[in-house]
């Protein structure tokens, strides 16, 4: 048979495998050594899988995502993450959709200390969620500010999302971490605005809050001093040269650790609770991880991506025309695909073609990043609407979905702009590389 046949098979073999809800990272395993056993025999699929498994477990970059999930879970714990709340409650949640506001700008900061999206929604929704329903936002406003800011896990470095494309695509992890940053910025900026704009057209759906003296801001922002330092301290350490990301993150989950244990919040129970986690969320992406690296040379040997690579690149649409239409896929497929399956599945087809076509690898990584936080809230799987309606299950998920599009558009706008700006993204990795 030919190897493209065996190739479509494999594909239709990984997508009946999600079908009946197989998680990802097998459902690519089983697929993908089947596949490779049928193009180059058995013994050649057996070598791919332990020489991948050895290859992934030994790779001490990936170190990053054990101590970052570490860094945020405890984050939570000794209160940390509440304390970045109340210092921007304090100085903006007495204007209109302040608490929202609030909510994103501590959303994006304590993206920068998880690197997650999913403890970004859960921390904050926990937070944040009865603090606005106490004065009478509206649902939709409420869950959507939630549902969206989670999502800056995953642009606003440290981010998982970044980590993921690096080792798909043999990129410099630091070097996408910084490329983050005015981009994280940028699309919180938008956030802010699209509150700010729908409070306006409707004062009704973010009352204002009461106003906070001098006295109690000052008082708020020293206490968020601690988070506000440890981002500092790990980003500021990136981005200067000092440490590389592995030891960012050593550092980093060193500095939270400390704090817990002298805000007294360790406890057997609480630190059994925090390792498991940690341990869960782990394992998840390193399984991930093996089952792509299984996958993607079975897509190499099936020939499917470099007969992909030569038919986009003869279409009579130009570069920007061939990247629309990539970027529309993503959006698409965002509205079905958990965003880690989404980068495993497409990259090894669609890397080929950006770099055929002359793009940036760094710039293309942040803008998949943020098609794959759009998917994040797009119905109808939407990842962290799920996630904030665990926190708030007697908000209805319509409601929820109706709460997340004004954010969904922004986050439009701000791909929109990175494709026809892409020095945003490149500024910061081009002046210290």
């Amino acid at each position: 048979m030919h190897p493209a046949a065996i190739g479509f098979i494999g594909l239709a073999v990984f997508f009946a495998l999600l079908i009946l809800r197989m998680p990802v990272a097998m459902a690519m395993l089983i697929s993908g050594f089947g596949g490779i056993a049928a193009i180059n025999g058995l013994p050649a699929a057996y070598a791919t899988l332990s020489a991948e498994t050895f290859e992934i477990a030994s790779f001490l970059e990936l170190s990053v995502v054990p101590l970052f999930v570490f860094m945020g879970n405890l984050a939570g714990l000794s209160g940390m993450s509440r304390d970045l709340y109340d210092a921007a409650y304090a100085w903006v949640g007495h204007r209109r959709g302040g608490l929202a506001a609030a909510t994103i700008t501590a959303c994006a900061g304590f993206a920068a200390l998880s690197g997650s999206s999913f403890a970004s929604a859960v921390t904050m929704g926990r937070v944040a969620l009865p603090e606005m329903r106490r004065f009478n936002y509206h649902d939709g406003l409420a869950t959507g500010c939630v549902a969206a800011g989670g999502t800056l896990g995953y642009l606003i470095p440290p981010s998982s999302g970044f980590v993921i494309y690096a080792i798909l695509t043999e990129q410099s992890i630091g070097k996408l971490f910084i490329a983050g940053v005015l981009p994280g910025i940028l699309l919180t900026g938008l956030f802010l605005l699209t509150i700010a704009i729908l409070t306006r057209i409707k004062p009704e759906l973010g009352p204002a809050g009461p106003k906070a003296d001098l006295v109690e801001k000052l008082t708020t922002l020293r206490r968020a001093a601690t988070i506000i330092g440890i981002v500092g301290v790990t980003i500021g350490g990136i981005y200067g040269g000092i440490m590389t990301p592995v030891e960012a993150s050593g550092v980093g989950a060193f500095l939270t650790l400390v704090v817990a244990a002298l805000r007294r919040s360790l406890n057997r129970e609480s630190v059994k609770v925090v390792v498991l986690h940690t341990l869960r969320t782990t394992a998840l992406t390193f399984m991930i991880l093996i089952g792509a690296h299984v996958f993607i040379p079975f897509m190499a040997l099936s020939r499917i991506p470099g007969t992909l690579v030569i038919w986009l690149t003869h279409l009579d649409m130009g570069p920007v025309g061939i990247l629309v239409v990539v970027l529309a896929t993503y959006v698409i497929l965002g509205t079905f695909l958990e965003g880690i399956a989404m980068l495993v599945l497409t990259l090894p087809v669609v890397f080929p073609v950006i770099l055929e076509l002359g793009y940036s690898p760094i710039w293309f990584g942040v803008i998949v990043v943020i098609v794959l936080e759009m998917g994040l809230i797009s119905p109808p799987v939407g990842v962290n609407v799920f996630v904030v309606k665990g926190v708030a299950p007697d908000v209805p998920l319509n409601t929820i979905f109706k709460g997340i599009w004004p954010f969904w558009l922004a986050m439009l706008l701000c791909l929109a702009l990175l494709v026809a700006f892409p020095q945003i993204a490149l500024f910061l990795p081009n002046s210290m590389f």
